[in-house]
């Protein structure tokens, strides 16, 4: 990321306010924002998102120090816990454990997901619109379940930590995903550098790193962190055949569907170590921690539902999802193209 990006309204302009005023000053105290309307809207997501990226990849120009600032940590606590309670409201009922683990094993056969458009219908240009969403996470998977690690101990933590290996690349730099993610962005005509797009991208596809992190951060939600980590290991595999299948019809080389080939397998062999070496070696020894895990399965699976709706709402009218379109989008009201980053 080169430049922070643009404001959506108070709460993100506030936080860029105060990191953009130099190091934190001791007593500064954070200019109000305004109440908290909207957790799933534009502005809460990103406002969530920038407070994230301190203790990530940080944010340009701005001192490492804001990452413990006592004031900027407490409006992320207050945003956090508006996101919170509106993804257990979402989540709502949460299946019991076994239940929710079972569920991810079967597929509806009239599947209707970004996957299953991109591979029936998808053109070109909507395959290009869905990297982006998904460049937010991808550019640095998994660093948001690395903050599980240390969380967790005993035989789940050596299974989480192998699985973790394989996101890395096994010792091969070059087999790293979020290098592969990189390499097809590159190969469809995207800007593979971290952060490129994050003006482009809405709240949803924000809300759904925005949740790893969450669940990464506190060790209080770790249960939380491990179902959702099983939700996407769980479901990966089918999902990354097809988009790999469309990738490919839309014209990608060998770059262009490398990335989801590598989790066709990979996540296959994943599944079951997540499931039983992860989740079931963890209840073993934290009965206590099975309804959070189970919540971590159902939130995931809301927030990527409200995720799949902006996508597929927006396709089907043959609009843009994106907050601004690419070269080859659609304008927002479904006519022509605009320029836009490439």
């Amino acid at each position: 990321m080169n430049a922070l990006p643009r404001s959506r309204g108070p709460l993100s302009e506030a936080v860029l306010d105060l990191v953009t005023a130099g190091p934190p000053a001791a007593g500064r105290l954070l200019t109000e924002p305004g109440p908290l309307t909207d957790p799933w809207g534009e502005d809460h997501q990103l406002a969530l998102h920038l407070c994230y990226e301190l203790h990530d990849r940080g944010l340009p120009g701005v001192d490492p120090e804001w990452e413990w600032d006592p004031g900027l940590l407490a409006l992320r606590r207050d945003l956090e816990r508006a996101f919170l309670a509106a993804v257990r409201a979402e989540a709502e009922p949460v299946r019991p454990l076994p239940e929710a683990l079972e569920s991810l094993l079967t597929e509806p056969p009239d599947g209707s997901g970004p996957s299953h458009f991109l591979l029936a219908e998808g053109e070109r240009w909507q395959a290009r619109e869905y990297l982006v969403h998904r460049s937010v996470y991808h550019l640095k998977e998994a660093d948001p379940q690395l903050w599980l690690v240390p969380r967790v101990h005993g035989p789940a933590q050596a299974v989480l930590m192998a699985i973790a290996y394989d996101e890395y690349g096994a010792g091969r730099p070059d087999r790293a995903h979020a290098l592969l993610f990189a390499r097809m962005m590159a190969d469809l005509g995207l800007d593979p550098e971290y952060g490129h797009y994050i003006d482009l991208v809405p709240a949803p596809a924000l809300a759904v790193v925005n949740l790893m992190m969450l669940f990464g951060l506190h060790r209080a939600l770790r249960g939380a962190g491990v179902g959702h980590f099983a939700a996407l290991e769980v479901t990966s595999s089918p999902g990354s055949a097809r988009l790999a299948t469309a990738l490919e019809r839309l014209g990608a080389g060998p770059d262009g569907t490398l990335f989801y080939r590598e989790h066709i397998e990979a996540d296959a062999v994943h599944e079951q170590l997540v499931r039983r070496g992860v989740v079931e070696e963890l209840v073993s020894a934290e009965p206590g921690l099975a309804d959070d895990i189970a919540f971590g399965v159902a939130a995931a699976g809301a927030v990527d539902d409200r995720f799949a709706a902006h996508l597929l709402d927006h396709w089907r009218a043959g609009r843009s999802s994106l907050r601004s379109p690419l070269p080859d989008s659609p304008l927002p009201g479904g006519v022509g193209a605009a320029p836009s980053r490439g």
